[in-house]
């Protein structure tokens, strides 16, 4: 019996492989039915870029891109061998021109252009050859305003080309800068290894990041960090569970799930449905809703059976597909986002999350953000505004998170560039507030052209414990400062904070979460369908002019002297 290790050999000739990460052998049919992913633990063996375009791509759709890499050698570059030689090896053993292959063809239906690097030539390596087909690939992409898929697996920049390979990582760059001009979707798959140049340059300036489990990213090698600092790094370094903790990857997204995960997102490169009235007018009369007691009404803002963002997620939209992290240090689970579908209209969902149960609860802080989470939130709109979909946010939060971190990471930054951002979004904007709207930790999330409020919602500068504790120095006054803050519905409606309140089932949504979804889906449709078609700067005009009302009445003109 024949036996290799899958580190080093494709296994196309033999029987059993044994898998590179546990040892496990492995019946080499059933390895390469399972996308080359060992049983046992989940190791995601490389494949070359043949094998990952036809894993990817609909049977029979693939077309390369018309451009041929040749041999170019500019420095004349001689190691222990000349460099024409290694690109003739490799093209001789990988049967392929470069590192790169570029290609055209469908996902799940979804047109899409691609750049997918081939690690066996020469380590994937970026050399003028591939930055130029990764460059063409955009290129393509742009002319036809067809999504872009990169498929990462690079060693880092090709030496045998000196600051030539360099400036790839510049090319590359600028050729995705022209797509978020454009407003064109770009994903990238991170494959291992991806590294140096390859991470630095287009395989993170992606829209969407998504990285295949264990496979690691990063500017310098381990070792290279490891030589440098003295410091022995963390087992799990630079991996993708590394990288979705730290807030830089948007999924880790097993290679099973891959392709229906792209056909999702590529979705949103076509136009959707346009957005139909469903006869959901909201409350705006403050007394056709039931004056409760404030205090009542913070209880019941609160419980922990109301429905959350996630909850809301599931129930109101098809297709619903979380995206994590701020790209900069961390992934908050105060604040939840991603794309979906609402009756056929793709939008962008982002929304603070508590939880059901006490566990829940202190895992995502009790819905308070900290900065990561509003950058978060920050990412995605941007990515709306550059798609051109529509953003729906849902409040559900007491404030934003007061600690030391918060304050160490510029807490108050990211909520004033979020409101600032927020203000001038091309694109439509409805918020809600869904259970507990606390200080400019919820506004952080609020501003839009239509502001709601479930109606048992309350919406306030400070949480009322806050407001007695610093008003009166007495906590226990609680109610007292909820009466004295007017933050239930109809005090909402006479202030004109919110412009229509959604009526809630009987009981509240706590006890019918369902008919709470569906009252909001109907009141967002029919938000949407107004401002459907309003062209940007209209949106942006109104929106700001909505809160610069505010408090206009609390200054009187007086003559020019």
């Amino acid at each position: 019996m024949t036996v290799v290790d899958v580190r080093r050999s494709s296994a196309a000739a033999t029987d059993w492989v044994r898998c590179g990460a546990c040892g496990t052998l492995l019946y080499v049919r059933r390895f390469v039915r399972n996308l080359r992913v060992c049983s046992e633990c989940g190791h995601h063996a490389r494949l070359g870029a043949g094998e990952r375009i036809a894993m990817l791509f609909d049977p029979g759709s693939v077309r390369p891109l018309p451009a041929e890499a040749v041999p170019y050698d500019p420095l004349g570059f001689v190691d222990v061998r000349p460099y024409p030689e290694r690109l003739r090896d490799a093209r001789e053993r990988t049967g392929a021109d470069e590192a790169v292959r570029a290609v055209r063809g469908t996902i799940e239906g979804a047109p899409v252009v691609a750049a997918v690097m081939d690690f066996p030539f020469l380590g994937g390596s970026l050399g003028s050859a591939a930055g130029e087909l990764v460059t063409r690939a955009a290129e393509a992409a742009l002319a036809d305003r067809t999504p872009l898929l990169l498929v990462t697996a690079s060693g880092g920049a090709r030496m045998q080309e000196g600051a030539l390979s360099l400036m790839q990582m510049a090319k590359t760059s600028a050729a995705l800068a022209a797509l978020d001009e454009a407003g064109v979707l770009t994903i990238a798959v991170l494959t291992d290894p991806t590294y140096g140049g390859v991470a630095a340059s287009f395989a993170t300036l992606a829209d969407v990041l998504l990285a295949e489990p264990g496979a690691r990213m990063g500017f310098a090698g381990p070792r290279v960090i490891e030589q440098t600092i003295r410091q022995e790094l963390p087992a799990d370094f630079q991996t993708a569970e590394f990288l979705a903790a730290h807030g830089v990857v948007d999924r880790i997204t097993p290679r099973a799930e891959l392709r229906p995960t792209l056909g999702r997102l590529l979705a949103l490169g076509r136009p959707g449905a346009a957005p139909r009235r469903a006869g959901g007018a909201p409350v705006t009369d403050p007394e056709a809703l039931p004056e409760r007691d404030p205090a009542e009404a913070v209880r019941a803002a609160r419980d922990l059976d109301r429905p959350t963002t996630l909850d809301y997620a599931f129930s109101l939209l098809d297709g619903f597909l979380e995206l994590h992290g701020d790209r900069h240090r961390a992934d908050c689970p105060a604040i939840v986002g991603g794309v979906g579908t609402l009756d056929g209209v793709p939008i962008m969902l982002i929304g603070h999350q508590k939880g059901h149960t006490p566990a829940e609860l202190s895992a995502r802080n009790f819905g308070m953000a900290g900065p990561e989470g509003y950058r978060k939130a920050a990412r995605l709109m941007r990515l709306a505004a550059k798609l051109g979909l529509p953003v729906v946010t849902l409040v559900d939060t007491p404030g934003a998170y007061p600690g030391i971190a918060a304050e160490e990471n510029a807490q108050a930054l990211a909520i004033a560039e979020n409101l600032r951002l927020m203000a001038g979004l091309p694109v439509p904007v409805v918020a809600v507030v869904t259970g507990e709207g606390g200080s400019g930790g919820a506004l952080a999330l609020g501003v839009a052209d239509r502001v709601y409020a479930l109606a048992g919602a309350v919406y306030s500068v400070i949480s009322p414990e806050g407001c007695a504790a610093i008003l009166w120095n007495d906590a226990g006054r609680a109610q007292e400062a909820a009466r004295a803050l007017r933050i239930g519905g109809p005090d909402l409606l006479r202030l004109g904070i919110v412009d229509g309140c959604v009526p809630e089932p009987p009981g509240g949504a706590q006890a019918d979460p369902a008919g709470a979804a569906e009252r909001l889906r109907r009141v967002l449709l029919d938000a949407l369908a107004d401002l459907d078609g309003v062209p940007p700067g209209d949106l942006v005009r109104a929106r700001r002019a909505r809160f610069r009302a505010f408090g206009r009445e609390a200054v009187r003109d007086v003559p020019a002297r």
